[in-house]
């Protein structure tokens, strides 16, 4: 059974940093794209970035330049470098990966920016 295993969400005042993980197992295989997707109560999730398992990245207008997704395809993890944190960041975060086809999610990780 594939399961998604996220860390490191927390409470960070603005303009401080957190950095999210999120690993993969139950399966054999690698995954192909990873991203990392944002939900607030009442709203749709949205794409935060992904990355391939080659390392092209796409982000979010919102996030460019503040946040770097990165990948260890050893370890089948994904990260989540977040910089120069805003209020509006404040959401729960939630780790997706393809894996031979299938989308998964994880169970999401609160990211809480005082301001």
């Amino acid at each position: 059974q594939v399961q998604l295993v996220e860390s490191g969400g927390g409470l960070v005042q603005a303009g401080g940093s957190l950095r999210l993980s999120c690993a993969a197992s139950g399966s054999i295989f690698s995954p192909n794209a990873m991203g990392w997707y944002r939900q607030a109560p009442g709203k749709q999730r949205e794409l935060v970035a992904t990355i391939t398992r080659g390392g092209s990245t796409n982000y979010a207008d919102s996030v460019k330049g503040r946040f770097t997704i990165s990948r260890d395809n050893a370890k089948k993890t994904v990260y989540l470098q977040m910089n120069s944190l805003k209020p509006e960041d404040t959401d729960v975060y939630y780790c997706n990966a393809d894996i031979t086809g299938r989308s998964y999610w994880g169970q999401g990780t609160q990211v809480t920016v005082s301001s």
